[in-house]
């Protein structure tokens, strides 16, 4: 059980359909369109809290042919060269680009609107005040800004006791709300608790009830951290 606690860091898999969409009706459609090439508009521009999915959404768009995925904090050059068989560039959390990747990202949203290419960026705060260049925030107001919103606490229950029933697992009515109020409460660490929960379950013999939940965030929180 200890291996599964140290393990809620792990990054699943990710795809547009597993997007837990709550009020982002509009921004999910919008994001097959881009995966589909689709979209009348060639720039999106995405932004929210963190956890609030625009990692997930750009990774799910990354599954994509003719995708590629560039994470600002780890940017090299090579992930600014434009390729006629790159159709869609994905640019995560742009306030981490270094000033060096910020000069090559302008370049490159240049050479995508000239060739016709799609781009999908995100940050934490709208493009206007992005701190990155003023040329280069120009560039990320391009096409459509979404605002993602976070689940509300009634969603992400929903979520989860989907999620649960899909797997044939059976939670306890209290289990849930607890666990929100007393965890990590983005999607990504719930879900995974919850896959924990599971395999707690089934390793002890015990229903998935308010007091096991007790016992494994009382193990998670005496685990060392790295």
């Amino acid at each position: 059980m200890k291996q599964l606690v140290l393990d809620l860091g792990a990054e699943p898999a990710r795809s547009l359909d597993t997007f837990e969409v709550g009020a982002n009706a509009e921004l999910a459609h919008l994001m097959h369109q881009f995966a589909q090439r689709a979209s009348r508009e060639h720039f999106a521009y995405l932004w929210g809290d963190s956890g609030a999915g625009k990692t997930h959404l750009l990774q799910g768009l990354a599954a994509t042919p003719g995708a590629r995925y560039i994470a600002a904090a780890q940017a090299t050059e090579a992930d600014f060269v434009y390729s006629p068989d790159i159709s869609l560039y994905l640019l995560d959390d742009c306030p981490k680009l270094s000033p060096d990747a910020q000069i090559d990202a302008f370049a490159l949203f240049n050479q995508i609107r000239e060739h016709g290419a799609y781009m999908v960026s995100t940050g934490p705060v709208p493009p206007v005040v992005l701190p990155v260049r003023e040329d280069l925030r120009t560039r990320m107001g391009w096409g459509l800004i979404y605002q993602i919103h976070g689940l509300s606490d009634d969603e992400k229950i929903a979520a989860l006791t989907h999620a649960a029933e899909a797997r044939g697992l059976t939670l306890s009515a209290s289990v849930l709300p607890y666990l929100l109020s007393h965890f990590k409460r983005d999607m990504r660490s719930l879900s995974t608790m919850l896959d924990a929960l599971d395999q707690y379950s089934l390793e002890t013999q015990r229903p998935v009830t308010l007091p096991l939940l007790r016992d494994l965030l009382l193990q998670e929180s005496q685990e060392p951290k790295a």
